[in-house]
């Protein structure tokens, strides 16, 4: 069964919920980012996997999450409750099924949505996502911080970026690559504490700066 690569920086609130939602036979990694608040001594008790990263940086977090995965599958979510964990089999069946190489979990916020996702945030993805529509030719909506692919290729991809533009740079290598990219919808929820990136627009600008180096 896959493993679940979890990037933690101080999501002890959210972690509980995160780690009581996984499914069967689902390995959960939490890798901890630095966190102040004890995170990660949470997650070891909690039964989670816990890698330490102590290079600050998204991409770094997932980088050694990837390389500490020992299952054919990995995924690749948010650990701060904005996604459900009982929906990771929407991104891994695909994949599993030998139908796609790379599946991206496209937002869905229900009810309020500008409380789940900032209008700023949801304008800067809208855009990313009418960039990677055009180099790629998929009719991608989202970048899709909940997703899938197979270990030994993800390893192969040679993503390099070690900050926010690794969600990016990842579909961008896989679809330069030949992979099979598909979307699916899943659900986005009112996460636990301030987002570090969509929380504020300091952080969404800091974000998209990271990607634009991504592309260049």
């Amino acid at each position: 069964m896959p493993d679940v690569v979890l990037p933690v920086l101080d999501e002890r609130e959210a972690l509980p919920w995160v780690l009581g939602r996984m499914p069967d036979g689902y390995v959960p990694i939490v890798v901890d980012n630095g966190s102040t608040d004890g995170s990660g001594a949470l997650a070891a008790e909690l039964g989670a996997r816990v890698v330490r990263e102590p290079r600050p940086g998204f991409g770094a977090a997932c980088f050694a999450g990837l390389s500490a995965a020992e299952a054919d599958i990995v995924c690749f979510m948010d650990c701060d409750a904005s996604f459900d964990p009982r929906e990771l089999s929407r991104v891994v069946d695909p994949v599993a099924a030998g139908t796609a190489d790379l599946v991206l979990g496209a937002r869905r916020a229900g009810g309020r949505a500008d409380a789940v996702w900032p209008v700023h945030a949801r304008l800067a993805n809208a855009v990313l996502a009418l960039e990677l529509r055009r180099r790629t030719g998929v009719p991608l909506t989202d970048l899709g911080p909940m997703r899938a692919a197979r270990r030994e290729a993800l390893l192969a991809l040679g993503i390099r970026d070690r900050r926010f533009g690794w969600p990016l740079e990842m579909v961008l290598r896989a679809s330069a690559a030949g992979w099979r990219l598909e979307e699916v919808p899943v659900s986005y929820l009112a996460r636990e504490g301030r987002s570090k990136i969509t929380g504020t627009l300091r952080g969404t600008v800091r974000t998209v700066r990271d990607m634009a180096a991504v592309l260049g």
